[in-house]
């Protein structure tokens, strides 16, 4: 049996004019970017994730969740972190924009 490939932009585009796929996706994009900004520090320090969670007193499977955005580390955690990766720790609020 063959199957038909669908690529994956087109997918997104079909499911971006859903407007609960992307109210459920907007929900998400703190997580995500939370999730994509401790692997880029990880990987800015040259670490693999057992190294990271050495460093951090923790466990790689630890470090495995907070890359997955399954867990919402603490400030404390996120300080360990940046100490960890040699980088400084900066949190921000920013106005809300209109969609």
């Amino acid at each position: 049996m063959s199957r038909k490939m669908i690529p994956v932009e087109t997918s997104f585009a079909a499911w971006r004019t859903d407007p609960e796929y992307v109210k459920a996706y907007d929900a998400l994009e703190d997580e995500f970017s939370l999730a994509a900004a401790i692997i880029e520090a990880r990987a800015h320090a040259g670490l693999t994730q057992e190294q990271l969670a050495e460093r951090m007193h923790t466990t790689q499977a630890v470090i495995a969740r907070l890359e997955s955005g399954r867990a919402k580390p603490s400030t404390r955690t996120l300080e360990r972190l940046a100490e960890a990766t040699g980088m400084r720790l900066r949190i921000a609020f920013e106005p809300v924009s209109a969609r």
